[in-house]
């Protein structure tokens, strides 16, 4: 078995090719955000943006014109839009805010507002609406408690419930469904499991029940999928790994296999990664990509946080300017 630094030779990630495909996705159409569907600009900024930051690239975008536009989505309920023009949801929200929070603008917020938006979203039984249609998911759980413990608000819903209402999602091969008694699945696994890591509740999770079965998720290739059966895909680097890491079984998997595997769906001349080799590359898989070689201590990637979704050093310093160290 080689040691984990000549693993990296196997490959190598070409960043700047990368940082060119992020930032030609802001030409292509009048604004950065273009980059995927109309409504869903929000997080494609979010995607582009963090992928820039972790490859020590953000100050090629102007922070004035992001936020400008940004700033536009906003409803006059404190919530955010995936564009302007749009309805708020919980999603954009967070997004926004993680924006924000990488340029270190938080302060231009209403915090107030934007919080009441959020906690207003909590249901009776503690679970989440993502907008005022009122459909249900533990996503929506996840996205309240992160963006709410970024603007320092947690104390506007009610915690105890709201880990209560995800551990109602546990199942019994130790993962975590969309609503109580739906099927494990890695994506809803790190909501839950990032909810808990962040809210202080990880004693709920069956560390090695729910270890066990995410590193099933990693098949010949080193690519990890989602649910059994299913195949690899980039962007399940992130949600497994992030939940390995979260419960410190990150060691039950081949680190090696998987640096491979994100690297081999590269796209070597134009930049970007894909879901699997030779696919079309597209903004969602380079970010989770980046992110996944993140987590896996890839040389020249800043380290990302695997509850925030953000780079570390821009979660300590929002948190530890109150003196809270998160701890896993």
């Amino acid at each position: 078995m080689s040691s984990s630094s000549s693993s990296f030779q196997m490959g190598q990630l070409v960043a700047d090719k990368h940082v060119r495909y992020v930032l030609m996705s802001e030409k292509k159409k009048e604004s950065f955000e273009s980059v995927v569907m109309d409504h869903l600009r929000m997080n494609g900024a979010y995607w582009g943006l963090t992928t820039l930051d972790l490859l020590d690239k953000l100050g090629s975008v102007s922070v004035d014109e992001v936020i400008s536009w940004l700033m536009t989505c906003q409803h006059e309920s404190g919530g955010f839009a995936g564009n302007t023009g749009h309805d708020p949801h919980v999603l954009y929200t967070l997004s926004a805010v993680q924006i924000l929070a990488l340029f270190d603008k938080l302060d231009i917020l209403d915090v107030g507002k934007v919080s009441s938006y959020v906690a207003g979203l909590q249901n009776e039984d503690g679970s989440f609406s993502g907008d005022i249609w009122g459909e249900v998911d533990t996503r929506f759980s996840y996205i309240a408690i992160c963006c709410l413990s970024i603007l320092k608000c947690l104390d506007k819903i009610n915690v105890e419930k709201a880990v209560d209402y995800i551990v109602s999602c546990k199942n019994l091969d130790g993962g975590f469904g969309c609503t109580p008694g739906a099927e494990s699945h890695a994506g809803q696994i790190f909501c839950c499991v990032g909810a808990l890591a962040i809210t202080g509740s990880l004693h709920h999770v069956d560390k090695d029940l729910l270890g066990w079965w995410l590193c099933e998720r990693q098949v010949k290739s080193g690519g990890l999928n989602g649910r059994p059966e299913k195949l690899p895909d980039v962007c399940y680097s992130w949600w497994v790994l992030s939940s390995l890491i979260m419960i410190d079984r990150v060691h039950w998997i081949d680190k090696a296999k998987l640096v491979k595997f994100i690297l081999d769906c590269q796209d070597l001349e134009n930049g970007g990664i894909s879901d699997r080799p030779d696919d079309a590359v597209d903004i969602f898989h380079t970010y989770f990509g980046v992110a996944g070689l993140s987590l896996l201590e890839y040389p020249g990637v800043k380290a990302i946080d695997p509850a925030y979704a953000l780079p570390v050093d821009v979660i300590n310093r929002i948190l530890l300017t109150k003196g809270t160290q998160m701890v896993f």
